[in-house]
C-alpha cells in the first residue's frame, strides 16, 4: 500500500523495484498531451513506446508491446507529460531512438503465456551456468529474462575480459530451443537486478531508484574523513558503495574553508599536533606529545588559522581556556548478558521444612458455605451445632497431637547383646 502518487505494490516484479512517483497525480489528466509511454519490464529494464492507437492507459497496467521480432509484455510506469520529460532526460540522442508501439492491453491469454515464460527463467539460468562452466568460460550468468511471447530470452552476464561465447550461444539455442541474446552488465547492474538489503537496513539504491552508476573512488571516503576500511566501504556488489558520493559535494564545499595542510602548532607548553578533523562542524583536534602530558584540545577552525599565523610571526599561543573533549558514555544494551550486580545480591534460601506452615484457608465466602453444609440436617439425625462443640473442646488437649518438644530417639545407638529372651511358652514347673 502507498499514497496515490507512488507505485509500491504490483504484480510485475519485486515491490518498489524502480518505482516512479507521479508528481502530476493531483492535477487534470495529461495523457493526451503526449503519446510517449514508459514501460517497465523485469528488474531495472525500462523502455519508451508510442501509444499510436490512443489507448487509455493507467499506471501498473499490463500491455503488449512490439519487439523486433515478436512481442513482449510489460507494465506501464509513466504516461503523458511525465513520460515525455523522462524520455528527454534519459535519452541523449532522441533522433536516433528506435521507436516501437503499443499493440493493446494484455488479455488473460497474454498474461498466462507471459507467466509460463517467467516460470522457466530460474531453471534456464541454472542450466546456462552449468553449460558455461563446461566450456570453461571466464564469465558469470547473472540473470535470465524471457520475453512475453516465450520465443526469446536475454542472458545477462558479467565478465572481466572479452569472452568468445559463440559456441555457448549454439549450445543455448540447441538446449532451450529459443532465440538467444547475450547482454553484458556490470556488478552494480547485477545487484540492481537481483536486489537485496544494504548495511543500512534498507533496500539497495540500485534496485529501488538509482539508474545512473557513476564511478566511485576511495578519494571520496578520504575527503569525508571516513576510515579506509574496505569491508565497510564495499557494497553488496563488491564495489565501493554508491552512497559515498551522496554527501561528497557538501564536504568539498566545507573543505574550501580549511587550509591546504594543517601544520603542527608551537605553543608555550610544547608542540601540539593535529590528529582529527570534523569537517562539517569545523572543529580540529590537537594533542601534545606524551612528554608534554598528552592532553587533547578541541579548537575552532578560525582559532587554528589565528594560531598558525602567530607561529609564522614567531609567537607561541596558549591553549589555556580551550575545552578538552569529554569521553562519551555509550549506552549499549548487551543482549543476553546479566548485570554484575545480579551476582552481588544475597541468595535467600526458602525453608522447605517449615512445620509452622498453616494450611491454605478458603475465602471468607466459602467458609460460611462450608459451615452451612456442616449444620445441614442429614436424614433423621439430630442437628448438632459443631461450632459449639469446637468451643467446648478448645481447651482440651489433642490426644493425636505430636509432642514437638519431645526428644527424638537416637536411631544410631548401638545394639547391646542382651542374650536370648526367655521362652514364655515353656510349661511352668
Amino acid at each position: 500500500m502507498g499514497c496515490s502518487g507512488c507505485n509500491t505494490n504490483n504484480d510485475l516484479d519485486r515491490p518498489a523495484m524502480l518505482g516512479v512517483y507521479d508528481w502530476l497525480d493531483d492535477i487534470p489528466d495529461t495523457t493526451n498531451e503526449s503519446n510517449i509511454v514508459e514501460i517497465r519490464f523485469k528488474g531495472t529494464r525500462k523502455e519508451f513506446f508510442l501509444n499510436e492507437e490512443g489507448i487509455h492507459l493507467k499506471r501498473d497496467e499490463l500491455v503488449v508491446v512490439s519487439c523486433s521480432p515478436g512481442h513482449d509484455v510489460g507494465a506501464v510506469s509513466l504516461t503523458g507529460k511525465l513520460a515525455e520529460l523522462q524520455f528527454k532526460r534519459k535519452v541523449k540522442k532522441p533522433e536516433r531512438y528506435e521507436w516501437n508501439k503499443i499493440y493493446r492491453k494484455a488479455t488473460p491469454t497474454d498474461v498466462i503465456k507471459w507467466e509460463e515464460a517467467k516460470a522457466r527463467e530460474n531453471k534456464v539460468m541454472i542450466r546456462a551456468r552449468q553449460l558455461a562452466n563446461e566450456l570453461k568460460l571466464n564469465m558469470k550468468i547473472g540473470d535470465v529474462e524471457f520475453r512475453g511471447d516465450n520465443n526469446k530470452a536475454i542472458f545477462y552476464y558479467i565478465a572481466d575480459d572479452r569472452v568468445d561465447f559463440r559456441e555457448l550461444i549454439k549450445l543455448y539455442a540447441r538446449e532451450f530451443a529459443i532465440k538467444i541474446e547475450m547482454k553484458q552488465i556490470g556488478a552494480r547492474q547485477e545487484a540492481g537486478r537481483i536486489g537485496g538489503i544494504g548495511s543500512c537496513g534498507r533496500a539497495l539504491c540500485c534496485s529501488t531508484w538509482r539508474t545512473d552508476f557513476s564511478s566511485v573512488t576511495s578519494d571520496a571516503a578520504i575527503k569525508q574523513g571516513l576510515s579506509p576500511n574496505a569491508e565497510k566501504m564495499a557494497g553488496r556488489c563488491g564495489k565501493l558503495k554508491c552512497c559515498l558520493t551522496y554527501e561528497l559535494d557538501h564536504y568539498l564545499e566545507a573543505l574550501e574553508d580549511f587550509p591546504h595542510e594543517l601544520l603542527a602548532i608551537e605553543t608555550d607548553k610544547g608542540l601540539a599536533r593535529h590528529f582529527k578533523t570534523d569537517i562539517l562542524q569545523k572543529k580540529v583536534w590537537y594533542s601534545y606529545s606524551q612528554s608534554d602530558g598528552g592532553r587533547v584540545f578541541v579548537l575552532d577552525l578560525e582559532d587554528v588559522k589565528k594560531f598558525l599565523n602567530m607561529n609564522k610571526r614567531g609567537q607561541k599561543p596558549s591553549f589555556e581556556g580551550y575545552n578538552e573533549p569529554e569521553a562519551k558514555k555509550e549506552n549499549m544494551m548487551n543482549v543476553g548478558e546479566l548485570d554484575q550486580k545480579y551476582f552481588d545480591k544475597p541468595v535467600v534460601k526458602k525453608n522447605r521444612n517449615n512445620r509452622n506452615r498453616r494450611p491454605n484457608r478458603p475465602p471468607e465466602g466459602k467458609v460460611q458455605e462450608v459451615r452451612a453444609q456442616e449444620n445441614k440436617p442429614q436424614g433423621n439425625r439430630p442437628v448438632v451445632n459443631k461450632a459449639s462443640e469446637n468451643r467446648t473442646s478448645e481447651n482440651k488437649p489433642n490426644e493425636n497431637r505430636q509432642h514437638r518438644n519431645r526428644p527424638r530417639p537416637n536411631r544410631n545407638r548401638p545394639q547391646v547383646n542382651k542374650g536370648p529372651r526367655p521362652d514364655n511358652t515353656a510349661p511352668k514347673e
